[in-house]
């Protein structure tokens, strides 16, 4: 009876261990699998293991040196496999703490990174889980994601394009054109067309527009194409792409040149595709900027403040009143900044 009176500790500290960890799964489960949460969930359980066994130990009836000398040993084995592992489950799980600090994506987002075109489903202490184009899983170490660069999709919209050669007896407006077209008919908005390369066999052209319905890229990607396709071959223009070898007899002086293509007017504003593709950068531009001009005028006003303060007193109502038009334009510049930037 005695034997069994010693060991009512440490069965004691089995049950209170399994009671926590039973309620941690409850609170575990219900949060959302994807979420933030489950992070710091597993730091919990971990934490928990680890105090429970420590505690399980204490609590067993062992000599205070035997129990010491287990204590250390415990210590040692986790210093070795911290040690051994710290190139591989340390710094996934440092990078995961990063990635869950600096959140640089979201479950539900499209990402690429190395190679890698999924929607994340799934985030965890060492690594994020995705679902690629062919429904499957793609598992990513957090360290790969912390040391390679990522995409992630915009939110609220992307540009979507696509690539197709076309040969150089093609005038480039009509190409562009036809490739307008098919951009407006696969549903894109502002549409425009790009000449990205003059290879040696055709001309690459790329046509692309911005997508607002960003659920469906790889459908709005295809549709391009498949719109791309129609109008091309219904035109009558041949595609060149990836390459085609074509032997023409032709007399020595023959040139294989476009025929001259009546040029129109077209109905499209004067705004550029970089308008509309790096509208944050523009944006992040013109308030750097225009905080940099404050900044000036600061400057300006604190040095017209002390060129008034050595004037003669008769001698400063011209330079108060370029104070005040210093003063005036200062006002007017921080009205037109935004509270986040302030």
């Amino acid at each position: 009876m005695m034997g069994l009176e010693q060991y009512i500790p440490a069965l004691s500290t089995i049950v209170v261990g399994g009671m926590a960890f039973l309620v941690l799964g409850r609170l575990a489960q219900r949060g959302t699998p994807s979420d933030g949460r489950s992070l710091a969930f597993q730091l919990i359980f971990w934490a928990a293991g680890l105090s429970l066994l420590v505690a399980l130990i204490v609590a067993l009836p062992l000599d205070a040196a035997v129990r010491g000398q287990i204590l250390s040993l415990l210590g040692v084995v986790l210093t070795a496999i911290i040690a051994l592992s710290s190139t591989t489950f340390v710094s996934n799980a440092m990078a995961g703490i990063m990635l869950q600090a600096t959140r640089p994506f979201k479950p539900g987002d499209f990402v690429l990174v190395d190679g890698v075109f999924g929607r994340v489903t799934r985030r965890s202490l060492v690594s994020t889980r995705i679902q690629t184009e062919t429904r499957d899983f793609t598992t990513l170490p957090n360290l790969l994601l912390v040391t390679h660069p990522i995409t992630v999709q915009h939110r609220e919209g992307t540009i979507i394009q696509a690539e197709v050669s076309l040969g150089y007896d093609v005038h480039h407006t009509i190409a562009e054109r036809e490739l307008l077209t098919s951009a407006e008919a696969a549903g894109l908005n502002d549409p425009y067309v790009l000449v990205v390369e003059l290879l040696d066999h055709a001309v690459v052209y790329r046509a692309a527009g911005f997508l607002e319905d960003v659920v469906n890229p790889l459908t709005a990607r295809s549709r391009l194409r498949r719109k791309m396709l129609d109008q091309l071959h219904g035109a009558g223009l041949e595609i060149a792409s990836p390459a085609i070898v074509a032997q023409r007899q032709q007399p020595g002086d023959t040139q294989t040149l476009p025929t001259r293509a009546v040029l129109q007017k077209s109905d499209r504003t004067d705004e550029t595709p970089e308008a509309k593709i790096f509208d944050s950068a523009n944006a992040a531009a013109s308030e750097e900027a225009l905080k940099e001009e404050i900044r000036e005028l600061h400057a300006a006003i604190d040095a017209q403040r002390g060129k008034i303060k050595a004037l003669p007193g008769d001698e400063r109502s011209s330079e108060e009143r370029v104070l005040e038009g210093l003063q005036r334009k200062l006002e007017w510049l921080e009205s037109r900044t935004s509270p986040e930037t302030e």
